[in-house]
């Protein structure tokens, strides 16, 4: 079983498929690790082993009676805790939501349930997505499976972790502001935020509606885009999902494994996202790996983007005040955590004591922020003048891409951080996402990959590649490339690098 665990998705539905392995091995295997290791990483928020392993057992039953089954049929699946789900709790993170079970499942994980992937549990995540580390959790921080002392990043360190920590070989997560993308940076795996509706965002709980999207997370560009083609596709849910024909991610993948299908490929470097806090080994692993596509002939472009150096600040003022509204839902009458006051209190009473307890710290932040914002005299200055630099930052990138075909950064400024290092400093976590925000206020779809570790921590570095929109599939062809450059100069795929786990009740990294 110890075997299983270490296999891709990919190689894990061969496997399925051919009958070598059962989902019930599969989840069985999956469920044992997490046993095994979380209680050290705390990727998990929740399991259910009766209910995972059942609905693995029914797919086998399809299976053995000669049924047709999707490509990831019986492969286990780890589902942000963002995403509600009828089989297990829902909580965003929250206390505010403490035990809450929703009667229908995100469209998301019901394309996941009718494509037989085994949902083997939800991940911890920062408070309702907000937050670049998962230490905001109300449940408690996730560790980094490359070192138990660090963060795996945010708001999807769970997912990330999960899928690093080879708990679960995929996983669903939300992006936000770079919230699958810098996570998969942080722990050495791969995540991708999609075309903005692309993916849809019914049953997610909501952050900022106009920049939150659906996306996977894997050890492996084509496992990511497996999982991708899955939840993909027009939903009659969401009035922001869109009706287009999307082409498989998966084949695009493949395609482009081989590296010679680099040459040619134009890529842009942004000046503006070479930020002075680029960390020294973020840096050289970045340039490196522009060497690598070089090599192979792909064109190297300079790009100015004079407006995204005003991205962080418009972004921290456009998912305030989204967020302040999205939550106004909570408020003690119709669902979740309930404050009553001694002796009774007015309905005013219930829902101040209610928000008080229910949400965090940083959940309280952000909502301040966002009602002023949106406040009488203040929205025009405010939300008004962030939404105008956004629509800078699309033109800006409009005309990078009339020169380029793709675009690259390093994922994330920095490698992992300590734990608690950040405490009392949010602007720090807001800056770690400098690099990625962008990409959200435009709308268009970026992947993150492993291209080796920091010399100065031995930590993992990302590369993000961003298209433009609707283009998923050209970033599954050039990641894919990229990946198998990197493999080959190490000789070993990244995410076989990971440090063990087996055997270390703490979690704690070990060689």
């Amino acid at each position: 079983m110890s075997d299983i665990i270490r296999l891709t998705a990919a190689e894990l539905s061969a496997k399925l498929a051919s009958g070598e392995v059962s989902a019930v091995d599969a989840a069985t295997a999956h469920l044992d690790r997490i046993d095994a290791v979380d209680g050290g990483l705390h990727a998990f928020l929740a399991t259910d082993r009766e209910t995972s392993i059942a609905q693995a057992r029914a797919i086998d039953e399809r299976r053995a009676a000669g049924e047709q089954l999707g490509e990831l049929a019986g492969v286990p699946l780890a589902i942000k805790d963002v995403l509600v789900t009828t089989d297990m709790p829902a909580t965003s993170g929250s206390r505010i939501l403490e035990g809450y079970r929703s009667p229908y499942d995100a469209t998301a994980v019901a394309k996941a349930r009718a494509a037989g992937l085994v949902n083997i549990g939800k991940t911890n995540m920062d408070e309702f997505a907000m937050g670049s580390s998962t230490e905001n959790s109300a449940y408690g921080p996730t560790s980094n499976q490359w070192d138990a002392g660090r963060v795996p990043g945010g708001s999807g360190g769970g997912s990330a972790v999960a899928v690093g920590a080879f708990e679960a070989p995929l996983a669903l997560g939300s992006d936000t502001g770079g919230s699958i993308r810098q996570p998969a940076a942080l722990t050495g795996t791969v995540g991708a935020k999609p075309t903005y509706g692309g993916v849809s965002r019914y049953g997610a709980i909501a952050l900022a509606s106009s920049l939150d999207q659906i996306g996977p997370c894997a050890r492996t560009v084509l496992d990511t885009a497996l999982l991708h083609d899955v939840i993909a596709g027009h939903d009659r849910h969401d009035s922001t999902s869109l009706d287009f024909a999307w082409p498989s991610m998966a084949a695009a993948a493949r395609g482009g494994a081989d590296p010679a299908s680099l040459k040619g490929l134009r890529v842009g470097v942004v000046k503006q996202l070479m930020i002075d806090g680029v960390q020294p080994g973020v840096r050289a692993r970045f340039e490196e790996s522009l060497a690598l596509l070089a090599a192979q002939g792909a064109e190297i472009v300079e790009i100015d983007a004079p407006h995204f150096e005003y991205a962080v600040a418009a972004y921290y003022l456009i998912l305030p005040a989204e967020a302040s509204s999205n939550l106004a839902k909570y408020d003690s009458v119709r669902f979740g955590l309930r404050v009553t006051p001694d002796g009774g209190g007015t309905v005013e009473s219930v829902m101040s004591e209610t928000r008080a307890a229910g949400f965090g710290a940083e959940v309280k932040r952000r909502i301040i922020l966002g009602t002023y914002a949106l406040s009488a005299g203040y929205y025009d200055a405010y939300y008004g003048s962030a939404q105008k630099v956004r629509t800078l930052i699309q033109r800006d990138f409009a005309a990078a891409f009339e020169q380029v075909d793709v675009i690259a950064s390093p994922t994330a400024p920095t490698t992992a951080w300590k734990l608690g290092e950040h405490s009392g400093d949010p602007m720090q976590d807001y800056l770690n996402d400098a690099t990625t925000i962008p990409a959200n206020l435009a709308g268009i779809p970026g992947l993150s990959l492993p291209i080796g570790t920091a010399s100065e921590d031995g930590l993992p570095v990302g590369l993000q590649l961003m298209a433009p929109a609707f283009e998923d599939a050209r970033l599954y062809r050039a990641g894919a490339a990229i990946e198998n450059l990197i493999s080959e100069r190490d000789g070993s795929p990244f995410w076989a690098q990971a440090p063990s786990l087996a055997g270390t009740a703490t979690g704690k990294a070990a060689e």
